[in-house]
């Protein structure tokens, strides 16, 4: 019998589908990341369960849609305007088999670091950490959405060590990793490690000496000259409703591309330790990030073009992600996919590799796509419907929705107003266009089947807010 192999699951936080070289950007230097496309099977339509993270996190663990799950906002967030919030469950319950907990029982070792952002802030918080979820190790995982006192220690995590004053928490984490996976060399046992960084997320800081590398690169570049925002409508949440929306339109800001190359830096310290531990050819890779790029609010550090908008939208900039898998052996090198898969595809797809049972009661909203990585072929998948459920108003500027793309077609639901946009996918990637006046059968086709998606999902609709006071 083959020996299991190992699962390598980077997950990244607010990274853009274009915050990568090679997905687009000509600012951000990322040859790392590069270098894995270039060895694997890189997504051009990979998509993430939500526009906010803890969803999308909690789908990629349990291979259920967010809705389903009843956890439809990150953990912690609360919002209204013209209608009222929705409740959602405010941590992953143990009662779901997690994929890590599916491994574990397969035989694999477990190890979480980083982020977790999938329990509630309380005194039972604890009850719902990694190690309850079927990791053997948790370092950095708890109740934080973000480092609240910056990446720079002392971090204040309670379940990660502060390091020397200064010590930046991209580096730390990857030290903890690269331990992990070279104490296991000896060890027979398979491992699956979720290196899930807190990076991008704000607060936006990096190391002085590369800011200083990228405020040249913007001068030299005359991006310094260019004013990226523009200024939008005011926020339709309450508590931001005196805010207005600050879009971004170029990449050049110097911290977060610094924060980029840092990461990137970090990734390749990992791959390369796998090569010199003799673990490359026995390691499937994933990198992929929870939802899209921060480009509408809180400095707006990206922008997701040509994509439209970024985090809290439900446009394709706040749920298309960057996904690049290397298996080497299985996958071919430089290998471009099209069809577009989502979160909740990643339970079966890993178990199949691991070579252990499906579990379809519990991963029941993703398929496996090992096929198409080994084949580039999986009949029915391309024309496949893919949900999305935010009915929430986000702190980036959108309000409540639902959407669903099948094949070339997105419909996109409000539920503010009822409206309806339809859009082209393959020949409009940036929903400049909303086609749905001019294609009311298609429009009638997608509803139909949103529509009896949401009750299958028992979603949550939000309803009226009888305490909503316009802007005067």
């Amino acid at each position: 019998m083959n020996k299991k192999p190992n699962i390598l699951f980077i997950l990244l936080d607010d990274y853009g589908w274009t915050d990568t070289g090679c997905y687009g950007s000509s600012f951000y230097e990322t040859p790392r990341i590069d270098a894995l496309a270039l060895e694997g099977a890189r997504f051009t339509d990979a998509y993430a369960s939500c526009p906010v993270c803890s969803p999308t996190r909690a789908s990629i663990l349990t291979g259920k849609y967010p809705a389903r799950l009843g956890l439809t906002q990150w953990i912690g967030g609360h919002s209204e305007g013209k209608l009222a919030d929705v409740p959602y469950i405010d941590h992953l319950s143990t009662d779901e088999i997690s994929l890590a907990k599916a491994l574990k029982q397969g035989g694999y070792k477990t190890w979480h670091v980083g982020k977790w952002h999938l329990s509630k802030h309380n005194e039972e918080r604890f009850d719902t950490y990694p190690d309850k979820h079927g990791f053997d190790v948790n370092i950095g995982g708890c109740h934080f959405g973000h480092p609240f006192n910056g990446y720079f220690s002392p971090y204040g995590i309670e379940t990660l060590e502060d390091g020397p004053e200064g010590e930046y928490l991209t580096d730390r984490l990857t030290d903890e990793a690269i331990k992990l996976i070279k104490g296991s060399k000896n060890d027979d046992k398979p491992w699956f490690m979720y290196l899930s960084h807190y990076a991008v997320h704000t607060p936006i800081e990096c190391h002085e000496e590369l800011v200083e590398k990228y405020r040249k690169k913007a001068r030299m570049l005359g991006l310094d000259k260019i004013n990226p925002f523009v200024e939008g409508d005011y926020f339709p949440c309450e508590h931001k409703k005196d805010e207005k929306i600050l879009r971004r339109t170029i990449q050049s800001n110097p911290i977060y591309a610094a924060m980029v190359e840092n990461l990137d830096t970090n990734i390749g310290r990992v791959l390369d330790c796998l090569k010199v531990e003799g673990l490359e050819n026995d390691t499937i890779v994933i990198f992929y990030s929870d939802n899209g790029g921060l480009a509408t609010a809180e400095g707006s550090p990206t922008t997701n073009k040509p994509l439209c908008e970024g985090k809290g939208w439900m446009y394709e900039g706040g749920t298309r992600e960057p996904l690049i898998i290397r298996w080497p052996g299985h996958i071919a090198p430089n290998t471009m996919i099209e069809t577009p898969v989502t979160s909740t595809d990643f339970y079966p797809t890993l178990l199949e590799a691991a070579g252990l049972p499906l579990m379809p009661e519990q991963h029941m909203d993703g398929v496996s796509i090992l096929p198409l990585l080994e084949h580039s072929t999986q009949d029915g998948l391309d024309d496949r419907p893919i949900f999305w459920h935010y009915p929430h108003y986000s702190n980036q500027g959108c309000t409540p929705g639902c959407s669903v793309r099948k094949g070339h077609w997105k419909l996109i639901e409000f539920f503010e107003d009822e409206k309806l946009e339809l859009y082209d996918i393959y020949n409009d990637v940036g929903e400049t266009k909303d086609v749905s006046a001019e294609h009311p059968d298609i429009v009638q086709e997608l509803k139909s089947l949103l529509d009896q998606w949401k009750i299958d999902v028992k979603a949550r609709i939000p309803e009226p807010n009888p305490n909503y006071k316009p802007r005067s």
